[in-house]
């Protein structure tokens, strides 16, 4: 049977953006939407998909975590070896979206992107669970493998290597944290008419405007 792609549409009722709900820190309903998202037991609240651009200008997107919000900043953290870190190695810019279709709403970020410190990578690695951190060390992150197979006993040697033993972070993964410069925040509205608010950091500060849908 086919499917009729373009006649799949929805009607957005569940909520707005109106000016008095709009805090002059957007940081505070980004913080607020997250939370939101959770309590609603969405399936993994915390995943955005990050774009990145590679040497040669083409652009690059996947989906991760959101691991943290610190002031003006989101932490994701990943392989350094990997597309995205190679990527960022070059260019050190990335764009991200959130989209929790159970709520309506979308938020688009754009910002410059560091390396966390390796005491804060260290951190988080510790706190991650141990298949996690064998896992980390198994895998040469958007490298090619010659089957899984390969993939499986490269990570039962790695088991071995660290049994009984504390599993140190390895130099080449770690945190990023990406300096918001610009914050979209997308309402669905019947009509689609939707509600989008964006807020843009400029001169130490956070001005915002409405965009049209």
């Amino acid at each position: 049977m086919s499917i009729d792609i373009a006649g799949l549409r929805e009607n957005y009722t569940q909520g707005g953006l109106r000016e008095d709900d709009i805090p002059r820190d957007p940081i505070i309903l980004f913080r607020r939407w997250v939370e939101e998202a959770v309590k609603s037991e969405i399936a993994e609240p915390n995943a955005m998909s990050l774009a990145t651009v590679s040497e040669d200008g083409l652009p690059n997107s996947r989906i991760v975590l959101l691991k943290g919000i610190e002031n003006r900043s989101i932490r994701f953290f990943t392989n350094y070896k990997s597309s995205k870190g190679r990527d960022l190695e070059k260019n050190p810019v990335a764009a991200v979206c959130f989209w929790w279709p159970e709520l309506e709403r979308q938020v688009r970020i754009r910002g410059s992107v560091n390396k966390l410190s390796r005491e804060e990578s260290d951190a988080y690695f510790q706190s991650r669970p141990r298949e996690s951190k064998l896992g980390a060390w198994a895998s040469e992150q958007s490298s090619a493998v010659e089957n899984r197979e390969k993939l499986r006993k490269t990570y039962e040697s790695i088991s071995k290597r660290f049994k009984n033993t504390t599993i140190p972070t390895p130099e080449f993964w770690g945190g990023y944290e990406v300096t918001i410069s610009e914050i979209e925040f997308w309402q669905g509205r019947p009509s689609r008419l939707h509600d989008r608010i964006l807020f843009i950091f400029e001169q130490n500060k956070w001005n915002h405007k409405r965009l049209q849908p």
